[in-house]
């Protein structure tokens, strides 16, 4: 696997790979990397000829000081597991590389998706992630980039930067990777303590829940009742919960025929955030 630091180096790289006709595929990534990441970068190994991760924790998208300090940091044990994929570049730049002396985010209009959730209770995060992904898909230029659905609404967002930007590039959702009591898998479950980390597959398990619960019962009374299953847990407290057009990422309050939904919830165990969602059938 050939790492890069400088994006000047890796541009030429690249360039070089597409005069030879060879389609780029990208796994944009914030280290700490877990099995949900290996199989974005597997996904990406089989329609591309070369793939490039990179991992850059972004500084413009945290909106906790004390969270950006505290997001592990592993880049040695992530390259091992890169290489273990067969990854085949690597672009890891430092924070002066990607922004110079501009720790900023650019300003963006998601036609409101950013507004929904995640933009309600993290203000700017949406700006940043949007600066950082732009920026990436400047140096690599790739054919195809990969995104886990964990992060839904970011999918949407970057599907949007694409389309608005007339960006060449084809976003690939992949499935939510779990562990094998449900938990999704995250960077920041590294973090948990063992009893925090025992008690979150409770987050999926309500989900689960909620999509039978979806069939038959009307949304208000369903996130009655979420929020009542976590009223007094003594370890998880819930930060949100709502059921959501899949399209608009807007909150409901009646189903409607022939439209699709999800249920999106984020969770704090301590001071560890923990975010899911998953697909309802009406």
């Amino acid at each position: 696997m050939k790492i890069f630091k400088k994006r000047d180096q890796l541009k030429s790289f690249l360039e070089e790979s597409k005069k030879n006709r060879k389609t780029i595929g990208f796994v944009p990534t914030m280290g700490a990397l877990h099995k949900g990441h290996l199989f974005l970068i597997e996904q990406a190994k089989k329609k591309n000829d070369i793939v490039v991760a990179s991992i850059f924790v972004n500084p413009t998208q945290f909106n906790n000081q004390e969270d950006l300090d505290n997001y592990p940091k592993t880049l040695d044990k992530d390259i091992e597991l890169l290489e273990s994929v067969f990854c085949d570049v690597l672009f890891a730049p430092t924070v002066s590389e990607i922004y110079h002396e501009n720790i900023v985010s650019e300003k963006f209009d998601f036609d409101g998706l950013e507004h929904q959730m995640e933009g309600k209770f993290r203000p700017g995060h949406f700006d940043g992630v949007g600066t950082i992904v732009k920026t990436l898909f400047e140096i690599v230029s790739p054919k195809n980039a990969y995104f886990g659905e964990k992060d839904f609404q970011q999918l949407l967002i970057i599907k949007k930067l694409v389309a608005k930007n007339q960006l060449p590039i084809s976003i690939k959702g992949c499935a939510i990777f779990r562990e094998k009591d449900g938990l999704a898998m995250s960077s920041r479950n590294a973090r948990l303590t063992t009893e925090q980390r025992n008690v979150a597959p409770f987050i999926y398990k309500i989900l689960k829940i909620v999509k039978k619960k979806f069939q038959e019962e009307n949304v208000v009374e369903i996130a009655e009742w979420v929020e009542n299953q976590f009223k007094n847990h003594p370890i998880l407290q819930l930060e949100y919960f709502t059921i959501a057009n899949e399209k608009s990422l807007k909150s409901i309050n009646i189903k409607e025929i022939d439209t699709k939904y999800r249920a999106f919830i984020a969770v704090f165990a301590g001071n560890i955030r923990l975010i899911d969602n998953i697909q309802l059938k009406n």
